[in-house]
């Protein structure tokens, strides 16, 4: 099935949903329903329902359902249409925008229930018939998103092509629950949110401290290797490099409000570009120092709305494993290709099977509104990117309309071990912005050149990326990832001496160890290691101090048995040099 019915599927059961809640509670005024990535929902006021509701809502679904035939529609006047909805502001207000924007009102209606829509639903009820939806859940939603309006109800629905997909689906989310990043996170001691400190402002807790630490280490070695070279960038700049840089006009809403200093307005960094910009810009440059490729691990600061914060997802403190790369027209398939072999790298690594790049493109229409005003080279390059991704074998999909306001951009998107869905990172490509901060490079024939600039961030935020590998290992972190390397646990107290020695030496060889020496029992100590997911347990007995010897026991293949201290630290060197369980 394709997207698009899929999405027909989902749309028409949002109508059948309305009809159902406007039937049962006559007084409710419906507001929107789309259809969305697992299904679909419908906003309303004036009513208050509760979850228990909600197989009485699906029971009037189907009888409905049973008397529709399908969908007509029909074109109509601006005051035929607030003749419809005199009563419901929300349809009122929506019409005011449909008319301001010059585009046509159109009603769709199947049974008894007529909604304002543009189109997209099923072509045959059989398709509903067959299909696998259910009502999920409620929850509060602000009108349009905006805190400042009223707080409606949403009920949504999960719809899938078949009743086996939905139940694939139920099974992926039951799984996906213990995985929770949110409560894992908790429990494994990585991060945690305070009220003193704020909404979407992570503290790292020194087991997220030591998971941040190597995915720093494994970006600048990589990056190390591909000739990048590493700056640093304050957190806060004044309103005229975001002005220059064009983000202000575009990207306003999502940067918190300015701080007055000094007679002048100062921003917490919302994102990195402009700066490095201004570090191309120190000197002039010559076509032989390009590509110039800059990084910096910088922390932003997102104005998130509240009712979209979601753990380590949506943050409003990020750190970005940013770079820029300046670079000539004629090296930029290149470097665009490096990029998205460093992106492979990565996923080997991580056990990432699935992904897929999402190719942003511009709509010509909004040129000067949403979209920098430069027809020739968004067109130009928009298809130097498609062009390196065919070449490179790359799965990719092509979404109009999404990209960045200087240019072309891919969203990467991989799925977690359970078959979960998660934008990763970002890659855009930056044909206006260097421009504007009048940079340029000397060429080989002595002119004075703009060069393109190809932002790149493959291993996304740390916040991100965190949450979404604490899902994709379940907390199980491969050994060099691990927080917590190894236990050392010693079976008695007259044990302790052995069991710190060891210890002692897997610490000075860079081994994340822990001794529990405490006065818990041995028991107690093997279940807290458990608990906490630590890949290896070094177990101190008896036995094992007259072998010369330890019992090592894995988290993920049992007990390994008797090995020597160099044994030990022969394996676990492995693991980190390798990057492997």
């Amino acid at each position: 099935m394709t997207d698009d019915k899929l999405h027909n599927i989902r749309h028409s059961l949002a109508h059948l949903l309305g009809a159902s809640v406007l039937e049962l509670w006559p007084e409710a005024k419906n507001t929107i329903g789309p259809a969305v990535d697992n299904g679909f929902y419908y906003d309303f006021d004036d009513i208050n329902l509760s979850e228990s509701e909600l197989p009485k809502i699906e029971k009037k679904m189907k009888e409905i359902l049973k008397k529709w035939n399908g969908f007509s529609h029909q074109e109509v006047s601006e005051k035929e249409a607030k003749e419809h909805f005199k009563n419901n502001p929300y349809k009122l207000e929506l019409i005011e925008e449909i008319v301001k924007s010059k585009q046509k009102i159109t009603l769709y209606t199947s049974g008894d229930f007529t909604d304002l829509c543009r189109g997209g639903h099923v072509e045959n009820m059989n398709e509903l018939k067959n299909a696998g939806w259910k009502l999920s859940r409620i929850a509060g939603a602000y009108w349009r998103g905006d805190e400042k309006n009223k707080m409606l109800t949403r009920i949504y629905g999960l719809a899938f092509e078949t009743k086996e997909k939905l139940e694939e689906y139920e099974k992926m989310m039951i799984e996906a629950e213990k995985r929770d990043h949110r409560k894992l996170g908790k429990e494994l001691e990585i991060f945690d949110f305070e009220d003193e400190i704020g909404p979407g402002l992570p503290l790292w807790l020194p087991n997220g401290g030591a998971m941040i630490e190597e995915l720093e280490k494994l970006a600048k070695e990589t990056e190390f290797e591909n000739e990048y070279v590493r700056v640093k960038t304050p957190h806060i700049t004044k309103e005229a490099l975001y002005l220059r840089s064009g983000h202000l006009p575009y990207y306003k809403e999502s940067m918190f409000p300015p701080m007055e200093y000094e007679g002048g307005k100062y921003y917490l960094k919302a994102m990195n570009c402009p700066h490095h910009h201004k570090i191309f810009g120190v000197r002039k440059r010559s076509y032989k120092e390009l590509p110039l490729r800059l990084a910096e691990y910088g922390t932003n600061y997102r104005h998130e709305k509240s009712g979209e914060l979601f753990g380590l997802m949506r943050v409003r403190s990020l750190n970005m494993n940013d770079a820029h790369i300046y670079c000539t027209k004629e090296q930029f398939a290149s470097e665009f290709k490096k990029v998205n072999e460093m992106y492979m790298k990565y996923f080997k690594i991580f056990g990432i099977d699935k992904y897929v790049m999402r190719f942003s493109t511009h709509d010509p229409k909004k040129l000067g509104e949403k979209y920098v005003d430069e027809s020739k080279l968004w067109l130009e390059t928009e298809e130097m990117v498609r062009n390196v991704l065919v070449e490179s074998k790359i799965p990719f999909v092509e979404i109009p309309n999404e990209a960045a306001f200087y240019g072309p951009k891919i969203d990467v998107q991989v799925w977690s071990a359970i078959g979960r869905e998660f934008t990763l990172a970002t890659n855009q490509v930056d044909f206006a912005v260097p421009k504007k901060f009048d940079l340029t490079y000397t060429s080989k024939d002595g002119k004075e050149e703009t060069p393109l600039c190809i932002h790149r961030a493959p291993l996304g935020t740390h916040e991100r990326f965190i949450g979404f590998l604490i899902e994709h290992y379940a907390g199980n972190f491969p050994f060099w990832l691990a927080p917590i390397q190894v236990v050392v646990i010693p079976v008695l107290e007259k044990h302790n001496e052995s069991a710190e020695k060891i210890y002692k030496l897997l610490r000075k060889e860079g081994i994340r160890a822990k001794l529990e020496n405490g006065d818990e029992n041995f028991g107690k100590k093997i279940r807290s290691a458990k608990n906490m997911r630590v890949p290896y347990f070094i177990i101190i007995g008896d036995k094992d101090i007259s072998a010369g010897k330890v019992t090592l026991e894995s988290r993920d293949k049992g007990n390994l048995g008797q090995m020597t201290e160099e044994e030990v630290l022969r394996l676990s060197r492995k693991h980190i040099d390798e990057r492997t369980s």
